[in-house]
């Protein structure tokens, strides 16, 4: 069983930064790509935010958050963070950590929500303007 636990979001003024961590359980984080994903309180679905492959080598991100978010991943830690800079009240909502099932290709991330299987409880994120 994988679990994963959230942590790090707060409130913050508008240009601010924030490092989400979400720390992982289980045997296989190292073998794993991540992902964040997050949901405003309009949103019915979840958006992807950012994505990491096994080894932390490749990284995709939301046209939104672009040069703005950092994905990064401590597999020794068991870790993997979202550094947040330059924040914007467009950017308050609830930030998910997410793993798939299996640990898969080491060269591959995953934007899809329906691509991973385990979740975080989410951490809330609240920029003001």
């Amino acid at each position: 069983q994988v679990q994963l636990v959230e942590s790090g979001g707060g409130l913050v003024q508008a240009g601010g930064s924030l490092r989400l961590s979400c720390s992982v359980s289980g045997r296989t984080f190292s073998t794993r790509a991540m992902g964040w994903f997050r949901r405003t309180p309009a949103g019915k679905d979840s958006e992807f935010v950012a994505a990491i492959n096994v080894s932390g080598s490749r990284r995709a991100y939301a046209d939104s958050v672009k040069g703005r978010f950092t994905i990064s991943k401590d597999n020794a830690k068991n870790t993997v963070y979202l550094q947040m800079n330059g924040l914007k009240p467009e950017d308050t909502a609830v930030y998910y950590c997410a793993a798939p099932y299996s640990s898969g290709s080491i060269y591959d991330y995953y934007t899809a929500p329906d691509e991973y299987t385990y979740w975080g409880q989410g951490t809330q994120v609240t920029v003001s303007s």
